[in-house]
This record gives structure tokens, C-alpha cells and sequence, in this order.
């Protein structure tokens, strides 16, 4: 599996585009403790083995298998760990070690949400890279797709996946059209619920053709776009807007940052 420095260097090399986009609001506090528990987080697990081990290994086993998990993780300890990273950002805040353009600490809420975002980034690479590519995780995506052959070409597929796509590029130009009436956060907001609904109709169909239909069918083709798409929402796109609910919204101006 990934080793420190992926896990980091992805986590971090994230967390700097934010900040650079945010204009500060995601500042060095919020990278450092999203960072950190992108590696240290989970795979915390395995010293938790090696302390519930002088009580038994099977003890150990099991606790290093629930703490080593993107959601038990956020369980068992995120509460903990929330109230030690929101003393450590007061800490290095207070003692010079680590600025920030707000001038305050992460509260425990921010520290909850960046910690869980960085659970969820740390099985983003896991669930990819390791188990030499048999994980459980990717081992389902690929069963998404079809794999017997050529792909049957289904008209019905091709009208739905059609109809679907051509309704998110229209709604989108729809909402973002010249001269709008809203806002540039309302039409963000509208152009998300857009694309959950019409991810939603996505999976929807995959799941039919994949689960439903005896026998099964190819819903795209030969792509595994269920497993993909469901796997990209959890591990990509909801650590990142838990970063983004983590910034300090209240505490800086809207000027963006120049080009």
C-alpha cells in the first residue's frame, strides 16, 4: 500500500490548491492537520495493534482492523482527535510555530472535518494501490463494468446515458447563461443539486441493468462507471468539501487572490 509520503504529498499538494483558491480561509492549519491524518490518521491502527496485543493478538487484530477503516476511523476516534488537533492548532498558533491569515485556531468542528476528510483521502490511494490491485474495494468497481467479451451496443442504454449527459451540459448552460438573475453562489449551488440528481439517475440505471436485470446487461458499454462514480463521490469529491465546510468563511474578505 502507498507509504507516507504519497499519502502527504497528495494530501498536502490538495490542500495548497485550496488555500491558493480560498484566498487563505484554507490556511496552514487546515493543511497540516488534513495532511497528517491522511497517513497518520488510520494507519494509526497499527500501533493500536501492537498496544492491544499485550492482551491478546487476536485483541489487536481487531482493533487495528476497525481503527485502519475510512469510516470506523472517524468513530472510534475522530471525537478524540478533534480535541487534540484543535489544542495543537492553539499551540502552534500561539507559540509563532505555524501562522495563520485568520489569526485563530481551528475550533474542534474544523479539526472533526478535516480529520474525517483526511480518513476518507487515505483510502482514496489504499483501496487503489494496495493488495496488489485485489482489494475489495477495486476488486468491485472493475465487477461493474463488463468484462465477457465485446460489449453489446443497446439502443436503450445509449438513449438514456445520451439523454442524461445532455441534460447536465444543458442545465448547466441554462444556469450559467449570460446576464443570469442569481447569484455566482446560488447557481453553484444550483449546478451542484444538478449534478447530484443526474448522478443519481446515472447510478440509478447502472444499478438496474447490473442487479435488476436477469440476465445482467452492459449499462455503459464496458465501463464501470457505477463502481466509479460511487467510489470517486466518497473518497475524492467528500474530502474535499469537508475541507472547503472547514474554512473560516466568517474571519476574511471575498477578494479573491489575483492571477
Amino acid at each position: 500500500m502507498p507509504g507516507p509520503g504519497p499519502h502527504m504529498m497528495y494530501a498536502m499538494g490538495s490542500g495548497l490548491g485550496l488555500m491558493r483558491v480560498s484566498n487563505g480561509r484554507f490556511n496552514a492549519h487546515h493543511i497540516f492537520t488534513y495532511t497528517i491524518n491522511a497517513f497518520f490518521g488510520p494507519d494509526i491502527g497499527s500501533f493500536s495493534e501492537w498496544l492491544g496485543s499485550f492482551f491478546s493478538d487476536s485483541f489487536g487484530s481487531a482493533i487495528a482492523e476497525a481503527i485502519h477503516h475510512p469510516f470506523y476511523y472517524i468513530l472510534i476516534l475522530g471525537f478524540p482527535m478533534c480535541i487534540l488537533y484543535s489544542w495543537l492548532s492553539r499551540f502552534l498558533l500561539f507559540n509563532g510555530l505555524l501562522d495563520s491569515v485568520s489569526g485563530v485556531p481551528l475550533s474542534r468542528r474544523q479539526c472533526f472535518l478535516l480529520v474525517s476528510a483526511g480518513s476518507l483521502s487515505h483510502f482514496f490511494l489504499d483501496h487503489l494501490f494496495e493488495e496488489n490491485g485485489q482489494s475489495k474495494m477495486y476488486t468491485w468497481i472493475l465487477s461493474t463494468g463488463w468484462w465477457e467479451g465485446r460489449a453489446p451496443i443497446n439502443p436503450d442504454s445509449v438513449f438514456v446515458v445520451g439523454f442524461l449527459c445532455t441534460c447536465l451540459i444543458g442545465g448547466f448552460i441554462y444556469i450559467h447563461r449570460v446576464k443570469p438573475v442569481k447569484s455566482a453562489r446560488d447557481q453553484s449551488v444550483q449546478s451542484l443539486k444538478l449534478m447530484l440528481i443526474i448522478a443519481s439517475l446515472y447510478c440509478l440505471w447502472c444499478a438496474s441493468q447490473i442487479y435488476w436485470v436477469s440476465p445482467r446487461r452492459a449499462p455503459v458499454g464496458e465501463e464501470a462507471d457505477l463502481g466509479v462514480l460511487i467510489f470517486m463521490a466518497i473518497y475524492f469529491f467528500v474530502p474535499h468539501c469537508l475541507c472547503i465546510m472547514s474554512t473560516n468563511l466568517k474571519d476574511l474578505d471575498t477578494e479573491p487572490l489575483p492571477l
